[in-house]
């Protein structure tokens, strides 16, 4: 569990990002980091439509200031409120087990796990953590290898 693992098939790169909730030692493949990436960018986009869905079903009711005039939602829909909160938790679960993620896979770039804190920079820190994300495996990244805890 320890080394990454190029190639890796979809289903198991999803059990191995559940299996590696917290290890921020050792490295992640490209694939393993990017098949994980598919998966909750669908898992979002299928939360995010039935959100959507709940919203455009919800009760809306007009107000107006007197100067413009806007929708309010009244009555929120079950289904807008149960897809709410089941983004949220799906937030809340993958939050620790995608920072060791992004955190091991800078790893395997050869690149130090705090480099993660680079995304903080606006407008530039995703494309730089991109940038990292998508670059090659390097033997050098071994360094970071703890074959000792399996």
């Amino acid at each position: 569990m320890w080394a990454p693992w190029y190639g890796i098939a979809l289903p198991n790169a999803v059990k191995r990002f559940f299996k590696k909730y917290a290890r921020f030692d050792g490295r992640a493949s490209r694939s393993e980091f990017w098949w994980w990436a598919l998966t909750n960018f669908v898992v979002l986009a299928v939360l995010y439509t039935i959100f959507g869905i709940g919203a455009a079903t919800s009760s809306y009711q007009s107000v107006s200031n007197g100067y413009a005039e806007t929708a309010v939602m009244t009555s929120p829909s079950v289904l807008y409120v149960i897809a709410g909160i089941l983004i949220a938790l799906w937030g809340l679960a993958i939050l620790v087990p995608s920072l060791a993620l992004y955190w091991r896979r800078l790893h395997d770039a050869n690149l130090p796990g705090p480099f993660y804190f680079l995304g903080l920079i606006p407008f530039v820190g995703a494309i730089i953590l991109l940038v990292f994300a998508l670059m090659g495996s390097k033997p050098e990244g071994q360094r970071f290898d703890r074959p000792d805890l399996g």
